[in-house]
């Protein structure tokens, strides 16, 4: 398969040529065409733009599947169909603080999706973003109190137990509770990277402890210490260090400003953000649910799930229909598109905080999160106006 157009994004330059593609890798990317080729193998995008597949490292569920609230490997495979129809080409399925033995079965489910996982399945399985269960309750935010509890490395190993570690690629953690540098020094052994998140950490604590293992902040500004100029807290810290990273989620201009983004632009510039979604999966929620935010309640109805607004405006959406539960939440696709108008950033722009950076946070930049040689074909088309017009994962289109 050759892909060609002339708007290519590299890490490099953004080209005017093709993409080849074998056995599902990326063979060559130069301008132009190759001397010898065929017609039947060759893809003309035009001037539609070519980036890097996005990649999720923070999604509790989306449209069709929520492993939030389905807990199983067929959420997991159905989150991983929706995704790859708003860009994304691979992800990381993400628990929250539970009950252990609850995130010990959802660990077996995920993993069992991870088997089953084929690029004609969607989005890639990458591994866990475990968030939680270590956290402060103090900034719990929608997590369950009851089981934010103390860090501790027995804990963890017991939690882990059915699943290898090496599939464990984030963990979110409120640092400044006891037992948090043991269980940081442990994940930094296992090449896990660790994110200081729902935490009350004053600026010292994470000085102190930053380099034995902690890579950035999950959610930037929210679920955190704010910052203050006398104790520049969780967000204050993020700003300061320029090794950290800050990841940014749901960008709606709703729980962040594009203005509070933008500051964090101009002060750490583009390497060191990343996206996600921190989606949920909402429409598979098991019992009538407020969404302070969205001013909606969210009610099971069988294979729908009716949507009362708060003006009294009623919804009724199939929760197997990815048509009906597309606008439930802010996809992957609808963020981008807001940063683009609200923080005046390009493809390129996009290409690394969507892609590249992510892939550099959880180590698998080897394979993934750019257009280059010997990486995975991971994908996507965009038309003039920004809306997906093909996904590809490791060569196999999903639209």
């Amino acid at each position: 398969m050759i892909i060609k157009s002339t708007n290519i994004y590299t890490p490099l330059r953004k080209i005017d040529g093709y993409i080849k593609i074998e056995n599902g890798q990326i063979v060559e990317v130069a301008a132009g065409l190759p001397a010898d080729y065929e017609e039947n193998e060759l893809i003309d995008y035009g001037d539609q733009t070519i980036l890097p597949g996005f990649i999720d490292l923070h999604t509790h569920g989306f449209a069709t599947g929520s492993f939030t609230h389905q807990q199983t490997a067929d959420s997991v495979t159905e989150m991983s169909k929706s995704l790859a129809k708003v860009g994304v080409t691979s992800f990381l399925p993400s628990t929250g603080a539970d009950a252990i033995s609850t995130i010990q079965n959802m660990l077996a489910e995920a993993d069992q999706a991870m088997k089953d996982w084929t690029p004609n399945t969607g989005a890639e399985i990458l591994g866990i973003h475990l968030e939680g269960p270590f956290i402060n309750k103090e900034y719990k935010g929608m997590q369950k109190e009851e089981h934010c509890i103390d860090p501790s490395v027995e804990v963890f190993e017991e939690m882990i137990e059915p699943i290898s570690i090496d599939k464990i690629k984030l963990m979110t953690l409120a640092p400044e509770l006891p037992g948090a540098l043991e269980l940081i020094q442990h994940l930094n052994r296992h090449r896990i990277q660790v994110s200081i998140g729902h935490s009350a950490a004053n600026f010292d604590e994470i000085k102190e402890m930053k380099d034995y293992g902690i890579g950035g902040v999950t959610h930037m500004f929210s679920g955190m210490k704010g910052f203050h100029h006398r104790e520049l807290g969780v967000a204050g810290a993020a700003l300061y260090f320029n090794d950290l990273y800050s990841e940014f989620s749901k960008q709606t201009g709703l729980t962040v400003l594009p203005e509070a983004i933008d500051i964090t632009f101009r002060i750490k510039g583009l390497d060191r953000i990343t996206l996600c979604t921190d989606t949920v999966g909402l429409a598979h929620i098991k019992e009538p649910t407020y969404h302070y935010i969205r001013q909606i309640t969210f009610i099971p109805d069988g294979d729908y799930v009716i949507l009362k607004h708060d003006d009294g405006t009623e919804e009724r959406l199939n929760k197997k229909s990815f048509d009906d539960l597309l606008d439930v939440e802010v996809g992957y696709l609808e963020s981008v598109q807001n940063l683009m108008q609200n923080n005046d950033l390009d493809f390129a722009d996009i290409a690394k905080i969507a892609s590249e950076n992510t892939a550099k946070y959880i180590d698998i930049y080897d394979r993934k999160g750019s257009i280059e040689v010997n990486k995975d074909a991971d994908i996507i088309v965009l038309d003039k106006d920004k809306k997906l017009v093909q996904t590809y994962i490791q060569g196999t289109p999903q639209l």
